[in-house]
C-alpha cells in the first residue's frame, strides 16, 4: 500500500507547522486521538532516569534492574517480590497525581469538537484528567485491572484498594503472603491486565469500547477528520499508525498529524495531508491552545 521507503521525515519550520495545526483542528468535524507512550512521557511519566530512582532504588540494587519497564519482566523468585514490584509499579503510574498538566491540556484543546481516543497505554491518564469514558479505547489493558493468570475465565477486577495496600505494607521487598492475589474462580495466581500475550483478557467492557471505537471511525469515514497521532513509537504500529495512514489516504479531507520526538514522519503517500512536528507534546500543545 504504501512506499518501500515508507516513511520520511519532513521538516517545515515549525512555526507554519503550528500554525498549519491550528487550522485543520478549528476546521476539522472530528478528530481522532491516537495516543502511545511518548504523550505519558511528555506529562512526566518517565519509566527510567531520576524518577525511577526515587521509587524504585531498593530494586535497582538488589536486582540490577535498568528501568521500570524491564522490571515487570525480572524473573522473581516469589509471589510476595513479584507483587512488591508490581503494586509499586501500578501505584506510581496510575494512583499518584499526574506530574504535569499535559493531558489537561490536551483535553481543553478538543473538548468542545467531536473526539474519540484510541491508546496503547495503561496508565488511565486520559480519565484521570477528564476525558469522557465513554470515547476512551485502552486496546492494551489497564493497570488499574488485574485478571487471572490461566486465565480461566474473561472477567477484570479493580485493584486500587488492594494494590495500595500492598505499598503500604511490604518490606525488604517483599508484600506478606496474605496479600497476594489469587482468582476467586480458579485459585491460581492473578496477574496485570496487560497485553503481553495470548492470555490477555478482553472483557465486557473492553469489546464495548471497542465497538463504540469502530462506530466512531465508521461514522466520520468521509468528514473533515483529524487523525491526531501523539508519541507513538514504531514497536507496535498495527494499532494506531497504520490505520491512521490506511484512513487518512483513503479520505482526501481528512489530515493526519504526527508529533513525536525523533519519529514525526508520514508516508510520501500522504504527504500532502500531513503535519509531522518533531517536538515535546506538551510543549505543541501549549502553543496552540
Amino acid at each position: 500500500m504504501f512506499s518501500k521507503i515508507w516513511t520520511k521525515k519532513y521538516t517545515e519550520n515549525y512555526s507554519n507547522n503550528i500554525e498549519k495545526l491550528k487550522e485543520v483542528l478549528a476546521d476539522a468535524d472530528a478528530i481522532v486521538i491516537g495516543a502511545g507512550s511518548g504523550l505519558s512521557t511528555s506529562a512526566g511519566l518517565t519509566y527510567s532516569g531520576e524518577r525511577f530512582e526515587k521509587y524504585f532504588s531498593d530494586f535497582i540494587e538488589k536486582y540490577n534492574i535498568p528501568d521500570m519497564y524491564s522490571g515487570g519482566f525480572y524473573p522473581y523468585e516469589t509471589l510476595e517480590e513479584y507483587w512488591a514490584w508490581w503494586s509499586r509499579h501500578i501505584y506510581y503510574n496510575r494512583y499518584v497525581d499526574i506530574p504535569k498538566p499535559v493531558y489537561k491540556n490536551l483535553l481543553d484543546l478538543v473538548k468542545d469538537k467531536d473526539y474519540f481516543v484510541i491508546t496503547t497505554n495503561v496508565d488511565h491518564c486520559f480519565q484521570r484528567s477528564g476525558f469522557d469514558k465513554n470515547r476512551l479505547f485502552y486496546m492494551q489493558g489497564d493497570y488499574g485491572l488485574w485478571q487471572c493468570s490461566e486465565p480461566c475465565h474473561q472477567k477484570t477486577y479493580d485493584n486500587e484498594i488492594q494494590v495500595k495496600e500492598m505499598v503500604k505494607r511490604q518490606k525488604d521487598l517483599k508484600i506478606p503472603s496474605d496479600l497476594i492475589p489469587y482468582c476467586p474462580v480458579c485459585k491460581k495466581p492473578m496477574t496485570m491486565n496487560l497485553r503481553c500475550d495470548n492470555t490477555f483478557v478482553q472483557d465486557e467492557g473492553w469489546y464495548e469500547a471497542k465497538n463504540r471505537y469502530d462506530d466512531f471511525v465508521n461514522k466520520h469515514k468521509y468528514s473533515k477528520v483529524v487523525y491526531l497521532e501523539l508519541g507513538v513509537g514504531a514497536n507496535t504500529p498495527v494499532w494506531i499508525k497504520y490505520p491512521f495512514w490506511r484512513m487518512t489516504m483513503i479520505n482526501k479531507d481528512a489530515a493526519y498529524v504526527c508529533i513525536n520526538y525523533g519519529e514525526a514522519m508520514a508516508p510520501d503517500e500522504i504527504k500532502s495531508q500531513s503535519i509531522c512536528i518533531d517536538g515535546d507534546i506538551g510543549d505543541v500543545i501549549l502553543s496552540i491552545i
